[in-house]
């Protein structure tokens, strides 16, 4: 594999004259397999061969203990190039770590490397131990409800700090208003929804292990909301269409974000189900598209639109990266893996703010509530809307009836004369 790469003979003996050479042939023949380029692959192995000298150099000779040396050749490494600038050394530092990381990851373990994160303590950790453990074992919350119960409590122990009181025997009153108070100042009302809830939940977990006297959880009033009480942040089809020219169909990420574009403004798909689209949801033959697992529990079969069959056939042949596994969309930089739900809502939300479309948090719900919205101005009845789109109740549908938005932007904007 390294021949592929390196042409010179003295570079190829060199490289295999180490006492890493081996190691560094596995390690870059992995880099290969995940569609890492040439360029990373000539930028990490003279990292490397200089990495083995100077673990040599102290009598090291065994991978197990040449881990040891990352830190230590890491702070040489870098000493060597202070004439830089401090931007450059930022550069090499965040090149340098990972790729040794990464290099005794896959040789060492055998096992993919992205990048290594130090592990975040729980949030109370030190106080209320068993907490996490609670509600996995005994309530039975899924991992991703577990993360927003450690985002809101991180939140919570931070305001404890602020104020002085980080000993929950001492808790009180007043310490939970003025949380609530100071949260919503900057939260929206679904975030105080979900931190209100978590808190109660924490509270009278306290009360039950005996930290607490007093069980608070009566005292943590959930924000009142009525029910649409908001208009959705949907955009016009001009919008739509404004969006989806500032894709750059000639690149084969072009090509990828275009596909996605189209199917969330078209189907009102969400970012979720853009995402677990597989090439087997696509039913050429028939021109169907079947988004399975959608957030109310059920299939829904659409036709297959033939602007979005251009697109999808444009990126097949001409954008998605040579890979056996099924999933439709995958990320072009290596290592390759299918892209998230984030992925996808990140990259609409990329071409709302280059089109220079305003709407408040631009994503992949901004096409949903377009799609639906103009399903709406078209006088479809809203049972067959929310089936369309896939929602789990009526209600969900309910809110686009509320107003004609494009109407009362007229009315707004003229003079009044037309008003009777």
């Amino acid at each position: 594999m390294l021949e592929r790469f390196f042409l010179m003979p003295k570079t190829l003996d060199r490289i295999r004259g180490s006492w890493l050479g081996p190691s560094i042939e596995l390690y870059v023949t992995a880099l290969c397999e995940q569609g890492y380029s040439a360029r990373s692959i000539y930028r990490r192995v003279p990292m490397l061969l200089q990495f083995g000298a100077f673990a040599e150099a102290r009598g090291v000779h065994c991978l197990d203990e040449a881990e040891k040396a990352i830190e230590p050749f890491l702070a040489d490494w870098l000493a060597r190039r202070r004439n830089r600038s401090d931007k450059r050394q930022r550069e090499d530092r965040n090149l340098c770590r990972p790729v040794l990381k990464g290099f005794f990851c896959i040789v060492a373990r055998h096992s993919r490397y992205y990048r290594f994160r130090t592990a975040v303590a729980e949030p109370f950790e030190a106080n209320v131990p068993g907490f996490f453990g609670y509600l996995q074992d005994e309530r039975g919350l899924r991992p991703g409800t577990l993360e927003h119960y450690r985002h809101a409590l991180r939140r919570f122990e931070a305001y404890l700090e602020t104020v002085g009181s980080t000993d929950l025997r001492m808790l009180s009153l007043p310490v939970l208003t003025g949380f609530i108070t100071t949260s919503a100042q900057v939260c929206q009302h679904r975030a105080m929804t979900t931190l209100a809830s978590t808190l109660r939940v924490f509270v009278r977990y306290l009360k039950r292990e005996g930290i607490t006297k007093r069980d608070f959880r009566k005292s943590v009033e959930t924000p009142q909301h009525y029910r649409l009480a908001e208009i959705p942040r949907s955009i016009g089809w001009d919008a739509v269409q404004k969006m989806l020219d500032q894709v750059d169909r000639r690149t084969a990420v072009g090509r990828r974000d275009y596909a996605m574009l189209l199917l969330m403004a078209t189907y009102g798909l969400r970012a979720r189900e853009v995402a677990a689209l597989t090439l087997d949801d696509i039913d050429w033959k028939r021109d169907r598209l079947h988004v399975r697992e959608r957030k109310a529990d059920h299939t829904t079969a659409y036709p297959l639109a033939p602007a979005i069959g251009e697109a999808i056939v444009d990126y097949l042949k001409n954008g998605r990266p040579g890979v056996e596994s099924r999933e439709l969309f995958w990320r072009h930089p290596a290592p390759q893996a299918p892209l998230t739900y984030v992925t996808v809502s990140t990259c609409a939300g990329k071409y709302l703010r280059k089109a220079g479309i305003p709407v408040s948090r631009p994503g992949s719900h901004t096409l949903r509530h377009a799609c639906v919205q103009r399903l709406v101005d078209e006088g479809f009845p809203l049972k067959t809307i929310g089936d369309y789109v896939g929602h789990r109740a009526a209600s969900s549908t309910m809110i686009y009836a509320k107003v004609q938005v494009d109407g009362l932007r007229e009315v707004a904007l003229g003079d009044g004369e037309d008003l009777k």
